[in-house]
């Protein structure tokens, strides 16, 4: 059984990585020490608004994207 804190996505901000496949999202913890905190995460394949999803760790942040 994998451990892991559930997250909800609150809002998918941008696609990335060479083919479109990762998806940066901004998500609020659920449960743990940092429940209640909203952090965004790069997370790969198909995601929408309102999923629930597991994360290993909440501790890490992915930086935002901006366009050059």
């Amino acid at each position: 059984m994998v451990e892991g804190f559930h997250v909800e996505i609150v809002e998918v901000r941008a696609k990335t990585g060479v083919y479109g496949e990762i998806y940066q999202v901004l998500c609020k913890v659920l449960e743990g020490p940092d429940a209640g905190r909203v952090i965004m995460r790069n997370v790969k394949g198909p995601v929408r608004k309102g999923m629930i999803i597991v994360l290993l760790e909440t501790e890490r942040e992915a930086k935002e994207i901006r366009a050059r």
